[in-house]
């Protein structure tokens, strides 16, 4: 028999459309240090909520998805990491519906969650200056921004590891 698992923070992510998420996830499976990459490309929305608010945390999800449209989002630039390379991601309307999930829980955000937000896809992190250059520069020789699909919200716990999915939201 299997011990229950003891509660694991919360974090929140955006989901991206299949096509789109195979493409980022590509570049994360090239560029991220294979023995660092625990989890899939993805759009932190939240990187630690408490697991006491799971329940109400997956109705305002489903409040904020069901019904609504997809929110129009686009790839929009590279974000020097410093150790590693991310996406610039632009979506108001993905901004609107943190901020609001943000004020609702704003006792309980860590100093990193009530910090700015900048949606972002890391693909490196966790490697020399030189090398986060070198793939800045491989990857900014063939950017253009373009639309990337925002297909719904995400919730899962973090244990340490690979994250464990809780939840799934879809727009529309």
């Amino acid at each position: 028999m299997t011990e229950p698992q003891p509660p694991a923070p919360i974090i929140v992510t955006a989901l991206f459309g299949d096509a789109d998420f195979a493409v980022l996830d590509g570049l994360r499976r090239a560029y991220f240090p294979a023995a660092r990459n625990q989890v899939p490309a993805h759009l932190t929305l939240f990187h630690h909520l408490p697991p006491s608010i799971g329940p109400e945390l997956a109705q305002r999800l489903r409040d904020e998805t069901r019904g609504v449209p997809p929110p129009r989002a686009q790839l929009a630039g590279l974000i020097d990491l410093g150790g590693g390379v991310a996406l610039r991601v632009e979506c108001p309307e993905l901004a609107d519906i943190r901020a609001g999930l943000a004020d609702a829980f704003a006792t309980l955000l860590t100093p990193q969650d009530r910090a700015g937000w900048r949606p972002h896809v890391t693909v490196q992190n966790k490697v020399s200056a030189e090398v986060a250059r070198a793939t800045r520069t491989t990857l900014a020789a063939g950017f253009r921004p373009r639309p990337v699909a925002i297909v719904g919200l995400a919730s899962f716990h973090y244990r340490g590891g690979p994250w464990e999915p809780i939840g799934r939201y879809r727009f529309g």
